[in-house]
């Protein structure tokens, strides 16, 4: 019996070690990332704040690049849940186009900057990483490049004077969004999460014009 229960929880041990030390990587990521900059730390420097080997991070991760990667995924999908849960609210279909703006906006960035760390690591210091990086960030553009444009369209089939070339004008509030949402992670204090939804809200209005009337 008793060898029976120290098999079982060796078992369980092993299957539950891989995911402990993945979270405390992650975890070492975003503080070391955030506050010493991703140029100057090592693997070994997560790894002696993660309280890992060298060889268990290179069990769960490629490279650093790797595990930056990871943690951008984590708080862009979660920005980006968050819009798309708040487009099944009360209230968002029938609300006027600024407000639904707003909400949107309101609920991306109290989503992605709850954690002053996260969003300096997710949108400063993913930048000029390298190519490969680069690539994964104008993947994830196209994501909310897309999301945009259905916005903006919807905007327009209410009347709007949105600018008959959706894709520029998406692409413009796309780059300032990313251009915003950096000086927030270098400044957070100086730019604040509610400022973030007013000035992203005035410039989407601004693109997508008033309107000449509003139809369901």
């Amino acid at each position: 019996m008793v060898d029976t229960g120290v098999e079982l929880w060796d078992g369980v041990r092993t299957a539950r070690e891989p995911a402990r030390c993945r979270a405390q990587l992650m975890a070492a990521g975003r503080t070391l990332f955030a506050v010493y900059g991703y140029a100057r730390t090592s693997v070994e420097d997560l790894c002696a704040t993660a309280q890992v080997q060298v060889r268990d991070f290179y069990r769960e991760f490629a490279s650093r690049e790797a595990l930056l990667t990871e943690l951008y995924d984590e708080i862009a999908t979660r920005g980006m849940r968050a819009s798309e849960t708040e487009l099944t609210a009360e209230g968002m279909d029938t609300c006027p186009t600024e407000e639904r703006v707003y909400r949107l906006f309101d609920a991306y960035v109290r989503a992605v900057t709850q954690d002053p760390k996260e969003a300096r690591v997710a949108f400063v210091e993913v930048l000029g990483v390298s190519r490969e990086m680069d690539e994964h960030l104008a993947m994830w553009r196209q994501v909310w490049t897309d999301f945009l444009t259905q916005e903006a369209e919807r905007a327009r089939g209410r009347g709007h004077a949105v600018d008959s070339n959706l894709a520029v004008v998406v692409k413009v509030l796309t780059r300032s969004v990313d251009e915003l949402l950096a000086h927030h992670g270098r400044r957070p204090r100086q730019v604040p999460p509610s400022w973030l939804t007013s000035e992203f809200t005035r410039l989407s209005m601004a693109m997508i014009g008033p309107a000449s009337g509003i139809r369901p």
